[in-house]
């Protein structure tokens, strides 16, 4: 049987990169850590840039990604969503379009991609705000066939992160990052992959 060969290119912020975790590992570091499939030639890329909001991630994503993909691979991209939109005071309707734009150009290179939403902190009028923005982000995705995992609703009341927050001057810990791969790995990861489900 052939080996199938996948190139995975993640672009986010910088909890893509795990920043503030320990064991330097973040979300994706875990979830990767959990995908090793049989016959499976799986090479993922970690392009994360911090204080990234969606109009940056537009104008960045098909350079640095397109960089990583290759001819007779299975080419796929890992978005990580922000909250940063809020900071830069984008419309909703806005992220909606720069991200409606990187999933149509992704389209059109037949790239199929999954979007991890923007997890909650520990202000409540600002996750309010976020979760305005992380449906908007959700419905844009499922429109158009993409993966999309919602992190702040789960999240939004979970001691756990929340306490990991508090002790981490609000970014992720061990514990944290811990939660996001879990929520990634249980909300449709294997099967975007075309993988066995190994939970």
């Amino acid at each position: 049987m052939e080996q199938r060969r996948i190139r995975l290119a993640a672009v986010g912020d910088e909890l893509l990169a795990g920043h503030g975790d320990p064991r330097a590992l973040g979300w994706l570091g875990r979830v990767l850590a959990r995908t090793s499939p049989e016959n499976v030639n799986l090479q993922a890329y970690s392009l994360a840039a911090p204080n990234e909001g969606t109009e940056a991630l537009a104008n960045r994503w098909l350079s640095e990604a397109g960089r990583r993909f290759e001819n007779g691979c299975e080419n796929r991209l890992v978005i990580g969503l922000s909250d940063r939109d809020l900071d830069l005071d984008l419309s909703t309707a806005r992220s909606r379009l720069n991200l409606a734009n990187i999933l149509d150009g992704a389209a059109q290179m037949s790239i199929k991609v999954f979007v991890v939403g923007p997890p909650p902190g520990l202000d409540p009028e600002r996750n309010r705000k976020l979760a305005d923005l992380s449906a908007a982000f959700g419905d844009v995705t499922t429109r158009r066939k993409h993966v999309y995992v919602d992190t702040l609703n789960p999240l939004l009341n979970h001691e756990q992160w929340r306490t990991d927050l508090a002790a981490n001057g609000g970014t992720p810990g061990q514990a944290g990052y811990g939660l996001m791969a879990w929520l990634v790995l249980h909300r449709g990861w294997y099967q975007w992959l075309d993988l066995p489900d190994m939970n």
